[in-house]
């Protein structure tokens, strides 16, 4: 059941209905049981997955807690790591090492007697595993007791709103709302809706509509000019922001309207004037664990090396994150790319503040908006190789034609046109947020008449020039 699917427009209301009628003490079991109603409905066989990681994470948190020895606790702790991580790495990794190591021995003359499996990749095992072990570790370094409640830890992996693409919750910020008083709050229940009002603008109006674009593009790049290509490689990050945004904002807005908070996933990433920035405002919540769990460690246990112990645990760190979106070289590579040019930042900052200073460029706006624009460019052309293509050949074969073909940009006339109005509306809206925060409220006017039609606004533009068969959201896959 996907959040843009009609049948999620009868259950999101039915369940926020049942959820209110229900005695305060029996809602966080009822969201529980709906929560698993949401993830079988997806694919049954799954849901058995999702138990059996939440099952091994609850009774592993339990018996580090217990245990006194801090040999036990850490042997304790690898186990339920590989325990939680073997799932994901059958499903998602099995074929990529299987076949990798079958091409290394086949070059030797070895046979690999080993098949490849046709395996669906189950939805948000990804995401769920990541929050299954960021809780197993917090236990570990004893920042968050062992809760002693099963189905709430359940509740933590499963939460619907969450549990397909994020955001990738911590056990601290979810578990004490569990627990609490799950009460209507008027203000969090509209600041939901309105959240969940704009996520389905982006998704619907935003990255589904320039996705008619850019894959047009991209599945055919042989025949397009290295203009179009351009265009669309320069679109592809709003249709990506689009997609994975919406979705956070989606799923915000229900939490919210049950009176729970969700941690933020983006903040105007294409503000970000450096790539180190732009990595604090994307994606916030699997940086954000990535950081703590991996990169923290690494660069702790490197901390003799000075600066090249960061640019190891920065290059580490993005490799793991381009493996975790996907089972591919071309995520490797990715991932790497990324690395090197947060360990270039690293290695040249200290130059680079001091330049800006001694120039006062930090005030001006053209210098500002040059960075902007240059690290959007950046991003943009990585993307070329985590997902706008299938194949590392491919993507530079789609930079060769940039670089070499003139020829004039393809269009169509309605695509561009609502595709503009959708992005136009958007960065109009994070101007605002971003540099005017407290003038030209409309969601949040305290004019009634300019919230509903701001309201209605939307809701026309979703209806009008949304796009309904778009299909599922990118993040699914990974």
């Amino acid at each position: 059941m996907q959040f843009t699917s009609f049948n999620f427009l009868i259950f999101f209301p039915s369940v926020i209905l049942l959820y209110y009628i229900l005695p305060q003490k029996f809602r966080w079991s009822f969201v529980l049981i709906i929560s698993y109603y949401f993830y079988i409905n997806i694919n049954p066989i799954y849901a058995f997955l999702l138990v059996g990681v939440t099952t091994s994470t609850y009774l592993f948190a339990i018996l580090m807690e217990k245990t006194k020895s801090d040999k036990t606790r850490k042997w304790l702790l690898i186990a339920d790591i590989i325990l939680t991580l073997l799932p994901l790495f059958f499903f998602k990794y099995y074929n990529f090492v299987n076949q990798s190591v079958f091409d290394l021995l086949d070059y030797f003359g070895i046979r690999w007697p080993l098949p490849n499996l046709s395996l669906l990749l189950p939805i948000g095992i990804s995401f769920y595993t990541f929050m299954a072990l960021g809780y197993s570790i917090d236990v570990y370094n004893e920042t968050i007791r062992a809760e002693k409640n099963f189905g709430i830890v359940a509740l933590f992996t499963s939460f619907f709103p969450i549990v397909l693409s994020g955001p990738i919750e911590r056990a601290r910020n979810m578990f004490n709302q569990f627990r609490g008083k799950l009460t209507f709050n008027y203000d969090k229940a509209v600041s939901g809706l309105q959240l969940m009002l704009w996520g389905y603008f982006m998704k619907l109006v935003i990255a589904d509509r320039v996705a008619i674009y850019v894959s047009t593009i991209f599945n055919n790049y042989e025949y397009h000019s290295g203009v179009s290509l351009l265009f669309a490689t320069l679109l592809y990050p709003f249709q990506i922001y689009g997609d994975l945004g919406g979705y956070s904002l989606i799923a915000i807005g229900c939490a919210n309207v049950m009176g729970i908070d969700i941690i933020p996933n983006f903040n105007r990433p294409f503000f970000a004037t450096s790539m180190s920035e732009f990595w604090r405002r994307w994606h916030m919540s699997l940086i954000k664990w990535l950081t703590d769990y991996l990169y923290t460690p690494i660069s702790f246990g490197l901390r003799r090396l000075n600066v090249w112990g960061i640019v190891i645990a920065l290059l580490l760190t993005f490799l793991i994150s381009g493996a975790w979106h996907g089972a591919a070289l071309i995520y490797m590579i990715w991932g790497t790319f990324q690395g090197i040019l947060l360990s270039i930042e690293a290695l040249t900052n200290r130059r680079k503040v001091e330049f800006e200073k001694k120039y006062k460029l930090r005030s001006k706006s053209l210098y500002i908006i040059f960075s902007s624009v240059l690290t959007y460019a950046l991003f943009a052309f990585s993307l070329l190789i985590a997902g706008a293509v299938e194949s590392v050949s491919a993507a530079f074969a789609v930079i060769g034609k940039i670089f070499t073909n003139t020829q004039p940009l393809f269009i169509n006339k309605t695509t561009l046109f609502y595709m503009l109005i959708g992005v136009g509306l958007l960065i109009l809206s994070e101007l605002r947020d971003e540099f005017f925060p407290e003038k030209f409220k409309l969601f949040q006017s305290k004019n009634i008449y300019i919230r509903w039609a701001a309201y209605m606004s939307v809701l026309f533009l979703i209806l009008l020039i949304g796009v309904f068969n778009g299909g599922q959201f990118i993040y699914f896959k990974f």
